[in-house]
């Protein structure tokens, strides 16, 4: 953990990285309604933001750079690089499957943080994080099945199709599970190099490889960076400002005060905030499993945050 004093309270700050890292979802449904490709939405993503720390980080930064590690570049190239993944699967599967389902899925991070940072961060979970991660998993299983479940004439039926509009929920639910698990990657290398980066190095290093990363994987799938219309590149610029700067910075600089497994439980609160604006912008209506998992997932990061809130506070 960072030794220093935070200079605003992690929690506070992780709060409102969920604000805004809940609008990604709903500004990637406006782009693509725009005909602008999943993977170009992704590099446009991450191209903005990096456009917007670099200068930053080339001036204010550019003796720690310097003095970096050739290990510490390598780690943070390869978090890069998970990031980019975690961006390509996750947009284009809001092309297939709901706005909950996708989020949800994408957020199961704290299942495989869980299971690998006690052997590569050497980090305990405490029970309230082992029971507050349980309770936010079988939340977040909840909400991912109210695509496929319903209670028909008293009885549940499943189904890949019928009770969803959206146009291939299989794949969908695939590629986001799949964003899951590289988005796990990058948390637990974020973990171990927060505590010796600032933030502003970290983030613009890792941003921009993402970005270069995320460019070559559009180009190489034949598609074109420009040519989409101005509404596309207005919400462009809105993702690079809100779900990225404000929401995953916020996540980075949470990194250097809490555990990977607290911050990661944390991001799964996305759901409930995707699923409310997707609520009042496209009209999905959350049913009833939606509700009550949504209620085990918060109840699952409020208990989890217990201990995570003491270590915050007492940090010399």
């Amino acid at each position: 953990m960072n030794s220093d004093q935070p200079r605003f309270p992690p929690i506070f700050v992780l709060f409102f990285g969920v604000l805004g890292i809940s609008s990604g979802s709903i500004l990637v449904r406006l782009a693509q309604g725009e005909a602008m490709p999943s993977l170009v939405i992704a590099a446009w993503r991450l191209t903005l933001a990096s456009a917007v720390l670099l200068p930053f980080a080339m001036t204010r930064r550019r003796t720690e750079l310097r003095q970096l590690a050739g290990a510490s570049w390598r780690l943070a190239i390869l978090s890069g690089f998970m990031l980019a993944l975690h961006f390509a699967s996750w947009i284009s599967s809001l092309a297939y499957t709901s706005v909950a389902s996708s989020t949800v899925l994408v957020t199961t991070s704290p299942l495989w943080v869980g299971l690998t940072a006690p052997f590569l961060l050497g980090e305990r979970l405490s029970r309230p994080l082992k029971v507050g991660i349980a309770l936010a998993m079988v939340g977040s299983v909840l909400i991912g099945i109210a695509d496929v479940v319903a209670l028909v004439d008293g009885r549940f039926q499943f189904s890949l199709t019928q009770f969803t509009n959206q146009p291939n929920p299989l794949l969908g639910n695939g590629l986001a599970l799949i964003g899951a698990v590289a988005a796990s990657a990058y948390l637990i290398i974020g973990r171990r190099l927060r505590p010796n980066m600032s933030l502003l190095s970290y983030t613009a290093v890792v941003y921009g490889t993402a970005a270069l990363f995320l460019i070559l994987f559009a180009l190489l799938a034949g598609y074109n960076l420009f040519g989409y219309s101005a509404t596309a590149y207005l919400v462009m610029m809105l993702m690079a400002l809100f779900p990225q700067l404000i929401g995953h910075s916020s996540y980075n600089w949470a990194l250097g005060y809490l555990s990977a497994a607290y911050v990661s439980v944390a991001v799964i609160a996305e759901p409930i905030g995707a699923t409310a604006l997707a609520l009042l912008i496209f009209q999905e209506v959350p049913n009833w499993l939606t509700i009550l998992g949504s209620i085990l997932l918060l109840g699952g990061i409020v208990y989890a945050s217990r201990p995570e809130r003491k270590t915050a506070v007492s940090a010399p």
